[in-house]
């Protein structure tokens, strides 16, 4: 009787298996083939400028610089630099996690952009990415090969010529952005350690 049991219930689901594989009977687990969107994650794409985007002049740029290696005080050092080519530092702190591999990262928002490749002209092989702010601020966070800024004289910057964007960049409506938080924030700055 148990067998006998076990083979009908056997029998039912094969032959409700066959009724759905040929369309018989709808799957109960049917699901609708569907195509991502072409969209890429903000910490590994570098955000391209809208055509004709010009640079900002230096006063007009708030950026804070962040230490993304173990170099005590290196932070600081690079604001002053900053602020002596005439840009309006907010202040400094930690990059975390640390250590920042490459030059440095230019942290910004969508608003920020025009002001981030100015920053990044600064810093050789430096590389803008995405955050999910509103404003036009920026955070350079310097990184393990940073040797410091490029020599003013070198900036290839001009007022009335459009920037170039970066090799490699993607559209900045193709980056998936993290919701603005201290937690999403790829620069959230550490207290304790000096910058």
């Amino acid at each position: 009787m148990v067998f006998g049991a076990i083979i009908a219930g056997l029998a039912v689901a094969g032959l409700g298996s066959a009724a759905v594989y040929l369309g018989k009977i709808p799957s109960p687990f049917h699901r609708a083939f569907s195509t991502p969107t072409a969209t890429v994650e903000a910490a590994r794409a570098t955000p391209c400028l809208p055509d004709g985007t010009l640079p900002v002049g230096y006063k007009d740029v708030s950026v804070r610089v962040l230490n993304g290696t173990d170099q005590a005080g290196l932070a600081g050092t690079v604001a002053t630099a900053l602020k002596d080519r005439g840009f309006a530092v907010t202040g400094t702190g930690n990059f975390t996690p640390r250590p920042l591999a490459g030059t440095a990262r230019i942290v910004t928002g969508v608003p920020g952009l025009a002001a981030a490749y100015t920053v990044a002209a600064q810093v050789k092989d430096s590389r803008v990415v995405l955050d999910g702010r509103a404003d036009a601020t920026v955070d350079l966070a310097v990184g393990t090969e940073f040797v410091g800024l490029i020599d003013a004289a070198a900036v290839t910057l001009s007022p009335d010529k459009p920037m170039t964007s970066a090799t490699g960049c993607v559209p900045a409506n193709t980056i998936v952005l993290p919701k603005p938080s201290s937690s999403a924030s790829p620069t959230k700055a550490a207290a304790p350690a000096a910058p």
